[in-house]
């Protein structure tokens, strides 16, 4: 089931009457397109859009909701869409929502935002802390929401400028559900050439994005196994089968996978974070479970070592005389791709952030064995993913994500706002499009 709005007749009137004249003209020429990046980052720090995108930011910290349970936070979304005269698509993905600006005809140009929180007790002390116990706004995807509606109401102000139509991804389930999958899988890719994604960055000073070519984040899946012996007294262990010395060879076999069988040059983790089997001091345990990642930076590399895995650890449970089995979790934990980056997009974002920054404001990125739902997309269309500063050394040290004293600089979010807007508008201005918008098929929902 689907839900559209339409924007009235009036408001698109006003909006028309009240666009910006300076970027208006800068939409008339592919050449004007240079001054795009640095007009719609003065239009996202003035007072009206930078308020609004913190009142936004807030608001969704101080309510936060795990994946597809954000109900509230979607309802806010498509709130927010009404009140701007955005046309949407809802529900897909069970909360994710698709807000659609421009022509509503080819080419079409993506751009996302997460939406989910963390399963963690915030502990940071503020006016907006989380009223939720137990979860939290601990990764920034409430600074996303913010940004994205933000982009939103620039990109709307001037959608009859948009040669072609922008979508406004908010995306469900981004901390290990699969969210992007579950939207692709959906179909709201159709038709779409190119999505653009960020994430805020604790690393990086405000005002500095970090990026690069190529993959930026590794593949990663879950597994869990269960060894089973035959539990009994530690006393007289020869009458027992052992299922926590299983387990421990089974682990240092493990770490053999990437010291002794992984291509160097080719990263990969495989990390033992759960152990659980006993409960008595002096009794052996009938089974233990044991549970962790994998990940790599090559598809086939990712794959070899997922056969490994579960080869290694059913075959030391049987050396220990043991049985083993292995659950990979595909359907509940899908595994994530590699994220990598479009060459193309590349040289456009660094044409758009030379505009907007400048050359010393963007950063190499390096490479990280985390991992990014984002990446579903960048496996099926052009993709590219980025990062958006936020330090200010003179307000004190920012903790990484998925840490209770996690905190966002607001400072940031006019920035990715900006990018946002910025990558998508001029995508569509510059003709990127490779096939004659005659001869592509419309998306029924505009």
């Amino acid at each position: 089931m689907s839900s559209c709005t339409w924007i009235p007749l009036v408001f698109n009137f006003f909006i028309l009457l009240m666009s910006n004249p300076t970027i208006s003209a800068a939409f008339s020429s592919k050449q004007g397109s240079s001054e795009i990046p640095s007009e719609f980052l003065n239009s996202a720090k003035t007072p009206e859009i930078f308020d609004y995108m913190v009142k936004i930011r807030r608001t969704l910290h101080e309510n936060p909701e795990l994946g597809f349970e954000e109900f509230e936070t979607s309802k806010l979304i498509r709130n927010e869409l009404d009140g701007m005269g955005i046309p949407y698509k809802h529900p897909i993905a069970v909360t994710g929502v698709v807000g659609y600006i421009g022509t509503g005809n080819p080419p079409f140009v993506a751009i996302r935002a997460d939406m989910d929180a963390l399963a963690m007790q915030e502990a940071v002390e503020w006016e907006h802390k989380s009223k939720v116990a137990g979860k939290m706004h601990a990764c920034g995807h409430d600074a996303h929401v913010a940004m994205l509606l933000g982009a939103a109401k620039i990109l709307q102000e001037h959608h009859t400028d948009l040669e072609g139509t922008v979508m406004l991804v908010f995306q469900p389930a981004e901390e290990g559900g699969g969210g992007a999958k579950k939207m692709r899988d959906e179909g709201i890719l159709k038709n779409v050439e190119a999505i653009f994604g960020l994430h805020v960055s604790s690393r990086y000073p405000v005002g500095v994005v970090a990026t690069k070519e190529g993959p930026v984040m590794a593949a990663s899946g879950f597994f869990e196994a269960k060894i089973s012996g035959k539990g009994g007294h530690a006393a007289i262990p020869q009458q027992t089968i052992d299922p926590i010395l299983a387990s421990s060879n089974i682990i240092v076999s493990l770490q053999q996978l990437v010291s002794r069988e992984a291509d160097p040059l080719d990263s990969q983790v495989v990390t033992i974070a759960k152990f659980r089997g006993g409960h008595a001091f002096n009794v052996i345990p009938d089974s233990v479970t044991i549970g962790g990642t994998f990940r790599a930076f090559s598809k086939q590399g990712f794959i070899e070592l997922k056969h490994r895995i579960e080869e290694v650890i059913t075959l030391q449970a049987a050396v220990q005389r043991c049985n083993a089995s292995v659950n990979f979790y595909g359907e509940e934990k899908p595994f994530y791709p590699v994220t990598s980056n479009d060459k193309e997009l590349h040289q456009h974002f660094l044409k758009i952030a030379r505009s907007m920054l400048g050359d010393e404001k963007i950063e190499e990125l390096q490479p990280s064995m985390g991992s990014e739902d984002f990446s579903f997309f960048a496996e099926s269309i052009p993709g590219y993913f980025y990062y958006v500063g936020m330090v200010n050394e003179t307000e004190g040290q920012l903790e990484t994500g998925h840490s209770p004293y996690f905190r966002v600089n607001e400072d940031a979010l006019p920035y990715g706002a900006a990018l946002h807007a910025s990558l998508a508008a001029t995508y569509l201005l510059e003709g990127r499009s490779s096939v004659d918008a005659q001869n592509r098929s419309f998306h029924d929902e505009l």
